[in-house]
């Protein structure tokens, strides 16, 4: 019970180094209240589905969401990509049991438990929760590390299904707890990030790629180079679109990242076709003329999609590492013309605003041309993530944001922008 109610105490009467810790992990004006507001209510649901816990060690734990902001379905070809963390969060409060369980409780989601006494992907648990709960359990023993059980309570502001790595984030959340439960605290956000991958490649059965797991652990933003995949450059970014007179605002089309595994794996998929042709494994080091001389026996050996999905890879690669040395430079107008370049490249090249098994149903189309609508010659608006459902990105001059989520929201029949800042840490134990 001491350690346990160590914990409530400090939520309720924060010391100076728990003050100190949320402007690290939040940055200087997050709503520190609010803060230890959630975090109790995480614990308290700790003790509420599992009750004794109180008696055993607790910590509390965070994961960034993120938002992509440069270089669409370039880091499965090993390219470049610019992401940042941002203030949506899956938190949890977690303590170890002695049972070899894990049971979680998700708020709008229930109870699960697995048994770690079997740690093989199970066909079953494809694509669920389990899966992810097992696999970062197996991954890390296979890394040499004696994993236990833990009861978690879980709550996440991170939209499901919305292109801002809800799973990923969940991902990144688990391999906090494991890591300061069973790690010793030995694991750094890029292998975190690593792990989570991994799970999700061959646990949970989607063929991602590294940036979603990396901007969700790394913090901030950061601009990735994966063209050495078991050691990634992750360099990190200056940006602060306030100052420089813009909102960063992701906005809900009303469609769901559900059941879109298949399309998401035809990018990739294509892609290696493409580059396979040229005796390579991914699209990374192959040129736009190399393209050009070869588009006829491209096109007849493969398809016309993944020769333009190709052409898109090659384009945004560039475009993701010119927009990071935008930023760097100060020069904003430049960064949101390539911003706009690499959203239009999505719709008309990597062709992933619609999956259209229902051509009638554009849902991802009609939200990014309702955007530039509002927008006209100002700003810039792109598909976001994954594509084919969720979200669509904008960035919006401060005297139009009013204006521009009126409209969004009214062309949409309900609430759908939400105003995004960037966290200056990804994942982390806050207490």
């Amino acid at each position: 019970m001491d350690a346990f109610v160590k914990v409530q105490e400090e939520l309720i009467s924060p010391s100076q180094e728990t003050l100190d810790t949320i402007e690290r992990i939040y940055g200087p004006h997050e709503d520190k209240e609010k803060v230890l507001g959630d975090y109790k209510s995480v614990l308290d649901g700790l003790a509420r589905e599992f009750p004794d816990a109180k008696d055993r060690p607790v910590g509390l734990y965070t994961a960034a969401g993120r938002t992509e902001i440069g270089g669409n379905h370039t880091d499965h070809q090993l390219g470049c990509v610019l992401a940042a963390s941002i203030n949506l969060e899956s938190i949890a409060a977690a303590s170890p049991n002695d049972l070899d369980k894990v049971r979680v409780y998700s708020e709008g989601y229930g109870r699960l438990e697995v048994n770690l006494s079997d740690l093989t992907p199970q066909e079953d648990e494809k694509e669920s929760t389990p899966a992810l709960l097992r696999g970062f359990a197996s991954i890390l023993k296979d890394a040499g590390y004696e994993v236990g059980g833990f009861d978690a309570y879980i709550k996440s502001s991170v939209l499901s299904g919305s292109g801002l790595s809800s799973s990923a984030s969940f991902e990144s959340l688990l391999g906090s707890i494991y890591n300061d439960l069973y790690c010793n605290g030995e694991l750094n956000p890029e292998a975190i990030a690593k792990y989570g991958q991994k799970v999700e490649n061959v646990f949970f059965g989607k063929p991602c790629g590294l940036m979603d797991q990396m901007a969700c652990s790394v913090g901030s933003a950061v601009a990735i180079d994966f063209q050495d995949k078991e050691h990634p450059v992750v360099r990190k970014v200056d940006i602060d679109f306030n100052k420089a007179g813009y909102d960063l605002v992701i906005c809900d089309t009303l469609s769901s990242h559900g059941d879109l595994s298949s399309a998401y794996a035809s990018i990739p998929e294509e892609m290696a076709h493409i580059a396979a042709f040229f005796g390579q494994k991914t699209l990374r080091g192959i040129t736009e003329g190399q393209l050009l001389e070869n588009a006829n026996d491209l096109r007849v050996e493969n398809s016309d999609r993944a020769f333009l999905r190709a052409l898109h890879f090659v384009r945004d690669n560039e475009r993701a590492q010119r927009e990071a040395e935008e930023l760097e430079q100060g020069d904003v107008d430049g960064f949101l013309r390539t911003v706009q370049e690499s959203g239009d490249s999505s719709i008309k090249y990597l062709q992933n605003i619609a999956t259209f098994d229902d051509p009638t149903d554009q849902k991802v189309a009609a939200s990014l041309a309702i955007a530039q609508m509002i927008l006209g010659d100002r700003g810039a608006v792109r598909v976001h993530g994954g594509g084919f459902a969720g979200t669509i990105q904008a960035f919006v001059p401060h005297d139009m944001l009013d204006e521009f989520v009126k409209k969004m929201d009214a062309a949409h029949g309900g609430e759908v922008c939400h105003i995004l800042s960037i966290r200056p840490v990804g994942t982390a134990t806050f207490i």
